[in-house]
């Protein structure tokens, strides 16, 4: 019986020490580097735009999956715009988690890309501006694809390709917000 009582003592002993390892490992979180609101504020000023609507059409639904090789999942999007100048807050996928990025576009070419939360364990180099830097005065060719070669990252690939679709998405919905007369709302 002593025997017995030693036993379910350890066993309760070692499943208490799991879950106090457990519960002492850090919880995976967002790495917020900039927030929305304090991207827009930097792209604009204190005199932050309403936000405008880009209504997704068949056709723009058509391109978007040509770029991103899937569908966005929405009918439209938000976007900010002050004359010519207008501000993305786009994600997409890097491996497993969604980057939220912001892009600012003026006269059909992009002005800045910025990461603003990223949620990857690994390829967190592509906030840096030595990283978004390449993506300033970038604009579609013909073929929709950049106009430039984008230098990656050992290591952080598939944000590297991420961050590329969302230039290449940033500058075609400028496009299609522009061509659409839809800027003003």
């Amino acid at each position: 019986m002593y025997r017995g009582r030693r036993h379910w003592f350890r066993v309760l002993l070692g499943l208490l020490s799991g879950l106090l390892l457990t519960a002492a490992q850090p919880a995976v979180a967002d790495d917020v580097y900039l927030s929305p609101e304090a991207f827009l504020e930097h792209t604009f000023g204190a005199a932050v735009p309403a936000p405008s609507k880009l209504w997704v059409t068949r056709e723009l639904r058509t391109a978007i999956r040509e770029i991103m090789g899937h569908d966005l999942g929405a009918l439209r999007l938000r976007y900010w715009q002050q004359g010519e100048l207008t501000a993305w807050i786009l994600e997409e996928i890097g491996k497993e988690q969604p980057i939220t990025t912001g892009l600012v576009v003026d006269g059909d070419v992009l002005q800045s890309v910025q990461v603003l939360i990223y949620r990857e364990s690994r390829g967190w180099e592509v906030k840096y501006p030595a990283f978004t830097s390449q993506f300033q005065g970038a604009g579609l060719d013909a073929e929709r694809n950049l106009d430039r070669r984008i230098d990656g990252i050992a290591g952080a690939t598939l944000s590297v390709q991420a961050l590329t679709r969302l230039a290449r998405l940033a500058l075609l919905l400028d496009q299609h917000a522009a061509s659409a007369g839809e800027r003003a709302g």
